[in-house]
Parts: C-alpha cells; structure tokens; sequence
C-alpha cells in the first residue's frame, strides 16, 4: 500500500473512550490513538496494532489510518502536543527522551527506577513546558523553603514553580545525570549538554551547575534546532540594512563583528552571514560553542576548552583547511583577537561576536584585547550591534497621544514626534502579556577611510560615534523609530537601549 498519503480503512472499537498509548510505545511501534482514530506508521507493528486493538475495544467502526513517516512525526507531535503542561494538573506522559549520545550511552541513570519516577516526570514536565513556550533560558534555584523554577520568554523571566513540597536534591540529581555530570560533586561548577527530542523536534540543552547555600543551582540555555535559519526580511531589517549585510559579506577579507548581549541574536545574524557568503567556490569553516544550527556544505567544530580546543586553537587550525570564510563562535581573549587579525591580514574573511554595548564600542574593546590600532584599522570591515526588543500584541495595543517628556525624547534624538505611541495591556491572544514575540533593532557600521584614519590615530568613542552614526542610525533610534511605528513600547525600548544619546 502507498503510504504517500493518509489512506483509511475501517478498525474495530470499543464502547468506552480510549486511553493514550505511552508516548515511547506510540514512538516506537509506530501507532497512536488520535481520540476514537487509530494512526499508523510506515513501519508500524503488529504488537502495537494489537495493543491500540486491545484499548478500543472489539466494537466495529473505527478507522485505522496509514500514512508516511513524515506524516506520523507530525500527527505523535500533535497529539502529544495537545496536553502540553500549561501549569494546570499533571500530564503523566513522558514526552523527552534521551538521545543515544556517546557521552551519555553507557552510563547507567540511577535515578530511574520506579520510586523516583515522579521526580523524572516532573523534571520532563518542567522540560516540555520551557520548549513549547520558547523559552531560552531554564532556572531551578533551591532556596530556603523548597524550589523555584523559571523560564526566560522574550527576555524575561516568569515563575512556573515554587513549592517546598518537592525533593530538591532529587531533581538536581536527575538534571545532572541527564546532563552528564558528577552527581557527587556539589561543591565545584560543571557544565554539561542534554540532548533531547520532542515530537521529532531536536533540542540541544545547555546545563550549568552552580554550588549555592541551599543547594546546587541548575541552569539551562536551550537551544532548538527545529527552529531553523530566519531570513534577512524576518530579522527586522531594513532594506538599506539587507543592503550593508551583502555587501559585507561579499568582501574578500576582514573582520566583520556582532555585538551584544547574551541572547541579543547575535549568532542568529553570523549564521545569515554565512547563507549570503555560502558559494560553491568558497570553503567555510566554523568554530563554535555551542553548534547550535546545522549549516549544509559548511564544516563546523565544537569548541571544547577542556581538551585544549579553545577558541584561539580552533581558529589556528582552520587556518590550515584552506578556508576563505571562517566563523568564530566569540573573541573573548587577546590570543584569539590576534589570530583572528592575522587571518584577516592574510585574506580571510572572519566572522565573529564580541561583548560590547554598541558598534563603535567594539572598536574600543578590541583595544583593550591589546590590537593595536593600526591593526584594526586595517582589519575591521564592519559592525552589527543588536538587540531584541518584545514586540507589541496586534490585537490589545492601546494608542495614546504622547506626553511632553515622551516629545522631548524624540526631539532630544533628532527625531520627529510621532502623533500617537502605544502601550501593551494584554488580552487572551498574547496570555495577558501585552506582547507577541521579539524584534530585532540594529546599529551597523561600515568603516570607511575617515572612520579608520580616526581609528589610526586614537580618536575616542565620542568622536568615532559623531563620524560613523547619523541621526536615527543608533540603537536609541532605532529603537524610537520602532516605537513610532507602533511595532514596540516606548518603555519597552527604555528598559533594552536605555536613553543615551
């Protein structure tokens, strides 16, 4: 039978409704029950069949649907999906499992046996529920009286959990072994990864361990490679901006730097930079910590300082693949900020993130990484400062005419005063938050001869700032040109680029 489509034939039922299969057994033997309607798999099996039998009943008039394994993964992630932990009650399936990874395979979890099954499906309930909200971030702080738990949605933190009825050692035990760290070490830091899969999605989770007063304090960054590359358009780019990114990255050689905070998007932009410069005449290597999304045709390393594969030493032996572009996850030290301007000097393109607060900031922390300043003069080609800002639910904004202080802000940056601004209040579409998903806003400089020649000679921020940056061209700009757009809150852009002119 063809299993291009769904095709349906009749099954028999039962009288009672049906209860869900475990979700390992529906993964495994390639069957679910999808209410009173039996799902199956390209490689469905007869134990499973018989079991989906069995719970139904023996009543004739249900269907049996076959489909392709794209259309399984699809149906098991929604039907599971559908009890998504939302905080109220306690959904009993399982939904992570653990990936088969090298690190992880032969070590036995001693935590899983049938006394402490509840501590793994809160641990997996807590997992879930930071994946299906887009979280990036997962804290679990002992404290006092019990455990908090919170997740960081659009840059925010929210408490899902804070109970004292829950064995707090047991579950920081349970992250770690997924994790793959020494449960009897709690008195030192660790870092560790888990890999998991939710409904054919793959998520990479990074696990941070940290020794506190009342215990081991856990958090995760996660990463979900389903989520995939976003477009320039979907950045928040402006054309002119598109325009700048092409350019740079069609240059032959030099450094071209993202800058901001952690969670600003910064990789999101180097991997856009890679998809532009991605020609099949040019050999791409990366260097980075994590890989957080697989590039097709470009070959990519995982940092792993425990080794000796720092940064710095990576960067050095790309430079023996013969490669024309190369990626380097951050320049965090003077070793890598040189060799990364040795390979710009010898007619490499690099890409690379720093920590800085804005574009012409990054110049003066690549000094304080000890380059001195003919060298990047003769290096930098260009930098992207970045930040996300919460954008505004379309369906509860509520517009209002703009105080003197909110006019005086838009004149003080050299800005016309827009007639209305708008404020979130929240409604049912956005969960009473006022807001719907994030934006990015974007300061890019592209050093021309003035801009370096001031480079050269030592100019100071201000004065690089007054050469580089016209009216609107900074983050502050940006962020009131989005304001006047009605696309985000004035508070909104206050509380991330502040009010420096």
């Amino acid at each position: 039978m063809s299993r291009n489509a769904e095709t349906s034939r009749r099954f028999p039922a039962g009288s009672n409704s049906p209860t869900r299969l475990p979700f390992a057994f529906a993964r495994d033997q390639q069957v679910l029950l999808d209410g009173a309607r039996v799902i199956a798999g390209p490689a469905v099996t007869q134990m499973g069949l018989r079991e989906a039998q069995r719970r139904l009943g023996l009543r004739a008039g249900v269907d049996l649907t076959e489909t392709d394994q794209a259309g399984f993964e699809a149906a098991l992630a929604r039907v599971y999906n559908d009890g998504a932990d939302s905080g109220q009650g306690a959904d009993p399936e399982l939904l992570f499992d653990l990936e088969d990874m090298s690190a992880n395979a032969r070590q036995r979890d001693l935590l899983d046996d049938p006394s402490d099954a509840p501590v793994i499906q809160l641990v997996n309930r807590l997992l879930k529920r930071a994946v299906l909200s887009g979280a990036s971030d997962l804290h679990v702080e002992p404290h006092e009286n019990g455990l908090r738990v919170r997740m960081r949605v659009d840059g925010l933190l929210q408490e899902v959990m804070d109970r004292a009825d829950v064995p707090v050692k047991r579950i920081v035990s349970r992250l770690k072994v997924m994790a793959g760290l020494d449960i009897a070490e709690t008195r030192l830091p660790q870092d560790g990864r888990i890999a998991l899969s939710l409904g054919g999605r793959m998520i990479d989770t990074r696990v941070s361990s940290l020794p506190g007063h009342y215990g081991e304090r856990i958090v995760l960054r996660i990463l979900d490679r389903a989520a995939g590359l976003m477009p320039l358009a979907d950045l928040g780019l402006s054309s002119d901006q598109q325009a700048l990114l092409r350019r740079l990255s069609s240059l032959p050689n030099g450094i071209i730097l993202a800058t901001g905070p952690t969670g600003a998007g910064k990789t999101t932009t180097l991997y856009s930079l890679l998809q532009l410069a991605d020609r099949a005449e040019r050999n791409i290597v990366t260097v980075e910590d994590p890989i957080e999304y697989d590039l097709p045709g470009i070959s990519q390393s995982q940092i792993n300082a425990d080794i000796g594969m720092t940064f710095a030493a990576g960067l050095r032996a790309t430079l023996r693949q013969d490669p024309d572009v190369i990626l380097v996850g951050e320049i965090r030290d003077p070793e890598t900020a040189s060799t990364a301007a040795q390979a710009a000097l010898t007619g490499h393109l690099v890409f690379s993130s720093l920590h800085a607060n804005s574009s012409i900031g990054a110049i003066v922390r690549l000094r304080d990484l000890g380059l001195d300043d003919f060298l990047i003069a003769a290096t930098l080609r260009g930098v992207i400062a970045q930040r996300l800002l919460r954008k505004l639910c379309p369906d509860c904004r509520r517009s209002h005419t703009p105080t003197d202080d909110e006019a005086q802000l838009f004149r003080r940056h050299g800005l016309n005063v827009p007639e209305v601004l708008y404020e979130p209040t929240g409604c049912d579409a956005c969960g009473g938050s006022g807001h719907a998903g994030r934006m990015g806003i974007f300061e890019m400089v592209e050093l021309g001869e003035t801009l370096r020649g001031a480079i050269d000679r030592g100019a100071s921020e201000t004065e690089m700032k007054a050469l580089a940056l016209g009216t609107g061209e900074t983050l502050v700009g940006q962020g009131l040109a989005a304001a006047a757009a009605g696309q985000v809150s004035l508070t909104e852009t206050l509380r991330v680029v502040g009010d420096v002119a």
